[in-house]
């Protein structure tokens, strides 16, 4: 039985506290810092109303139920056909906010998720409404079964259950999988499904277009749609955005020149996009000008411009200037905010000052402006980059008591980080934390684990991982097979790649299979 992550980092905090640290890496380790940025400002208030008292019972029997049909579907989806009739057994009872709680256990897994949704939609006096669906269109969207995906939209045109959202995902996911003629078709959709289209719907399709790196297609799709929905402000401001992401600068000053020429005056918005742009672009002499511009002649720059110039400087190293930007901009009448204050603090991390963090994170609390997750997650990364993943867990915690939920991106690092110091059992430990909490491994997370456990001579455990990856409809992650099978090999078993293809064939995963039995055919030439 696994020992409890709080218990295992206590014993973790011991070991690193009888080590020798120079005194700015204790920062993170000593209990009275911690109390310094913990403090939220709740005073210990008296005991609750009874109706709090009955509310917070509520919310406890709800998350117990949560939880429990979490793990009948993830211990059951793939290696027993018998799942459904488990889950009529449970007499749960089934609502569309549990529903959408249980598919958010599996954002990352579509299989168990589909599985689950089509099991509720079943049962007696349930019926699926926009809410789950979208929830599970997101899943699919997120995790690229386009073909499914359609099917679904499909059937809630059918039922009458498509609203606004709905072509949002659709659009979305289909722009960040680069299917750009699959997104317009989404947005051709609309009419046939009696949903009117106007400029803003056009500007949140450009826009997805330019996070997927499509500005070429976005401009083009502009230009075929300028007639039907004439450019707004925020049209030009998203295609300027769109190429600066692909740091083509030509074509932006292009964008910036035709929306003044049509009468549009660049707003903060747009003056910070064409700022970012010049500092991704490599042109920081011409980024720094515009700042001076915008002083001179306006729109005066905000806490977001300020963040822009001041992050390109950390990056750089050069701290000083920084903080005088940041002084600049306190005294210009912009207040810091959140992110701000959490750009200076990994520059000055990333220069090993940290008790010029320390002060930061004082400072934060003092203004009103307290850590949030971005800010968290900084801290864990800084501490994980020096090798310190016990001070991560730390402010992991610290995290925790703030009633900030930790990201997938959160658990990654602090794993990592564990493993590669080779200590499996803390890494076993955030891994567990991980599935407490109810946040679902993507990728990154089974190939960070799958990795460690390699590295720490667990092959076997690895194997089993991988195929439970695959099984989630997960595509098999990029190791190292030659490590991999040289540590069965070792072990007296050289065919498990042989023997994990074929189980992979036996449950139907033919392409998998095959991947592994040409891995396992290069390893016997070796």
């Amino acid at each position: 039985m696994c020992r409890k992550f709080s218990t295992l980092l206590e014993e973790e905090v011991d070991k690193r506290n009888g080590d020798e640290v120079a005194n700015d890496t204790h920062l993170f380790v000593d209990g009275d810092v911690g109390d310094d940025y913990n403090d939220d400002g709740r005073g210990s208030a008296g005991g609750d109303s009874g109706s709090d008292s009955e509310k917070s019972r509520e919310r406890e029997i709800y998350a117990k139920e949560v939880d429990r049909v979490y793990k009948v579907v993830n211990e059951l989806f793939a290696s027993d056909r018998n799942m459904e009739a488990v889950l009529n057994q449970c007499n749960v009872m089934v609502s569309h906010v549990l529903v959408v709680d249980v598919l958010n256990r599996f954002r990352h897994a579509w299989k168990p998720a589909s599985r689950f949704f089509y099991w509720a939609g079943q049962q007696p006096g349930f019926s699926h409404d926009s809410q789950t669906y979208n929830a599970m269109m997101n899943i699919l969207g997120k995790t690229r079964q386009f073909e499914s995906m359609v099917a679904m939209f499909e059937e809630m045109g059918k039922n009458g259950v498509i609203t606004m959202e709905t072509f949002i995902i659709a659009t979305k996911a289909f722009a960040a999988g680069r299917e750009m003629k699959k997104a317009v078709s989404i947005f051709e959709l609309m009419k046939r499904y009696n949903f009117e289209a106007d400029i803003n719907t056009l500007n949140a399709l450009l826009d997805a277009l330019g996070r997927a790196k499509l500005a070429k297609e976005a401009q083009s799709l502009c230009e075929k749609m300028k007639d039907r929905f004439p450019p707004d402000l925020k049209t030009y401001s998203v295609l300027l955005s769109g190429w600066c992401k692909v740091k083509n600068l030509v074509e932006a000053g292009k964008i910036w020149n035709e929306m003044v020429d049509k009468g549009f005056k660049p707003d903060i918005v747009a003056h910070n996009t064409m700022l970012e742009g010049l500092f991704m672009g490599g042109r920081k002499s011409e980024a720094i000008k515009l700042f001076e511009l915008m002083k001179v002649k306006g729109p005066s720059p905000n806490v977001k411009s300020y963040t822009i110039l001041m992050r390109n400087l950390c990056k750089s190293k050069k701290m000083d200037v920084a903080m005088q930007y940041f002084d600049e901009m306190q005294a210009s009448g912009c207040k810091p905010d959140i992110a701000v204050y959490t750009c200076l603090i990994v520059g000055f991390g990333n220069v090993g000052k940290m008790v010029y963090v320390y002060k930061l994170l004082q400072e934060m609390k003092k203004n009103g402006c307290p850590p949030d997750g971005r800010t968290y997650n900084a801290l864990i990364k800084l501490m994980t980059n020096r090798n310190m993943p016990a001070d991560a867990a730390r402010i992991y915690n610290k995290m925790i008591e703030n009633g900030l939920e930790p990201t997938i991106h959160t658990y990654n690092m602090i794993m990592k980080s564990f493993f590669l110091s080779k200590n499996y059992e803390m890494g076993l430990a955030v891994w567990n934390e991980m599935l407490r909490k109810g946040c679902c491994p993507d990728d990154n997370s089974y190939t960070v684990f799958i990795n460690g456990l390699i590295r720490t001579g667990r092959a076997e455990e690895a194997c089993m991982y991988i195929e439970e990856m695959i099984n989630k409809g997960m595509k098999a992650p990029q190791l190292d097979y030659n490590k991999f099978a040289a540590d069965f090999s070792k072990a007296g078993k050289p065919d498990i790649l042989e023997e994990l293809a074929k189980r992979l064939k036996f449950s139907g995963k033919f392409e998998d299979s095959n991947t592994f039995l040409r891995l396992s055919a290069q390893m016997k030439k070796r």
